[in-house]
């Protein structure tokens, strides 16, 4: 074989025409060489893909992402909110966990049903199990009393409309019995666009009911919204005139009761 026999050899070997070889070139061009600069900054968008910078120290950003959440965390969650890797995270919550245990803290770091969270000590269950009897079983004040029966045998009722059946305002009790969970929000009033609330199952259960219909009959002696505003407007018509100065408040709005 000659020198020039060996140089054809050597070169790549196409099979098919001319054409579809220039074809294939066309479509997948042989790749250019990356200078430094170019590799440098693929690793940089290959790494902020991977990973965020972290936001702040590990285990204290982690107590705090844990303490606000109202649902076990898995670790995929954690590691994207603080900015750590995976197995960094892992680590620091079974150290933590682990922590807290020996440290006797009225608290625990628990992993269930997939995901970490903080829950209380079963050691101290009395303890809590005698605040959160004792929290609902806090009398309702007279105030909370009477717009609870306003709401009940009105429902669904807005906060105005309570109030001109009691004569004051009520947004602050209405507050109370929402946190209490006596009270739900039930849409709004197709006419005016106001919050309109009824009461909930847990207070058929607390009074000792099961439905609305089984509640004492004493919607008759409630008055009626309409009869309230023609016996409003009787009184002002009849009542002398005060030259006293009235805040603007007061003009308008009545006085609120305390829940």
């Amino acid at each position: 074989m000659t020198d020039h026999d060996a140089e054809i050899d050597d070169e790549p070997d196409f099979d098919g025409p001319a054409e579809e070889v220039a074809q294939e070139f066309s479509e997948h061009p042989p790749a250019e060489p990356r200078t430094e600069d170019d590799a440098a900054e693929a690793a940089e968008l290959d790494e902020a893909d991977t990973l965020a910078v972290p936001l702040a120290d590990l285990r204290p950003a982690l107590e705090a992402v844990l303490m606000v959440a109202d649902q076990p965390l898995d670790l995929t969650t954690l590691a994207s909110a603080v900015g750590y890797p995976v197995p960094d995270v892992a680590g620091a919550l079974t150290t933590l966990a682990r922590e807290y245990d020996e440290q006797g803290r009225g608290f625990e770091l628990r992993n269930v049903a997939g995901g970490w969270r903080y829950y209380a000590r079963e050691d101290y269950s009395s303890v809590v199990e005698k605040f959160v009897i004792d929290g609902q079983q806090t009398r309702l004040t007279q105030a909370a009393l009477e717009t609870l029966a306003v709401v009940a045998y009105k429902q669904p009722v807005s906060r105005a409309r309570v109030s001109a059946v009691r004569g004051v305002n009520v947004d602050g009790v209405v507050r109370t019995l929402l946190t209490r969970g006596l009270v739900e929000e039930a849409g709004t009033d197709e006419d005016t666009g106001a919050h309109l609330y009824r009461t909930t199952s847990y207070f058929l259960e607390r009074i000792g009911v099961s439905a609305l219909e089984d509640l004492p009959d004493l919607a008759p002696y409630l008055p009626d919204l309409a009869d309230l505003e023609r016996e409003l407007e009787e009184f002002a018509t009849n009542a002398p005139v005060s030259h006293e100065v009235l805040e603007p408040s007061s003009e308008h709005e009545p006085a609120d009761d305390e829940g």
